[in-house]
């Protein structure tokens, strides 16, 4: 009993890095942006700092 629940609490915590994962690509591809790009990615990533 005590396995299941200890997977079950694994397997919770490792979806923050799928749902963080938008959010990490969205940042990528705004850094690509020569000036503007850092400006707008930098909530993006402490977002998905959050999140993770």
């Amino acid at each position: 009993m005590s396995a299941a629940v200890l997977l079950t609490v694994a397997v919770a915590l490792s979806g923050c890095g799928v749902v963080a994962f938008p959010v990490r690509v969205t940042s990528a591809t705004a850094k690509i942006v020569p000036v503007a790009g850092d400006v707008v990615a930098y909530p993006l990533d402490k977002t998905a700092d959050a999140i993770d």
